[in-house]
């Protein structure tokens, strides 16, 4: 088939519920659902004021988000970057990034390239302003 589909909310399984981390947290990666084999994307979504509990970056993977809903900060290795919506940014390979929900959440939407095994997850890496 030339084409697939996949509802992000309803038919993509929230993996945030196995790690432990909802309901302040919600992941989906829809990349298997849709059976896509060189790009990734993923629904993601942050309760208000919570900050992502690891920092992340990848070997080979580069990636843009854009804001759906609500706004935040993100820290991009050294920077911190306010977020908005429909705001779009993008992040090299080989950059840490992590990010924080302002007071209305935070909800947005990741795209990259894809390699398995690619990211690398950093407990506690923004542990400071």
């Amino acid at each position: 088939m030339s084409w697939t589909q996949a509802n992000m909310r309803t038919e993509v399984e929230d993996s945030a519920v196995e790690g432990g981390l909802a309901p302040d947290v919600e992941a989906r990666f829809a990349r298997r659902k849709l059976g896509a084999e060189r790009v990734g994307v993923s629904y993601q979504r942050l309760a208000p004021g919570v900050r992502q509990s690891f920092g992340h970056k990848h070997g080979e993977d580069e990636e843009v988000y854009v804001v759906v809903g609500g706004s935040g900060r993100v820290k991009v290795d050294n920077d911190i970057v306010k977020l908005s919506e429909w705001d779009a940014i993008r992040v090299a390979p080989e950059t840490m990034r992590c990010f924080e929900a302002g007071e209305n959440g935070l909800t947005y939407l990741a795209f990259g390239t894809h390699h398995e095994n690619d990211p690398e997850m950093v407990p506690d890496w923004w542990s400071e302003d």
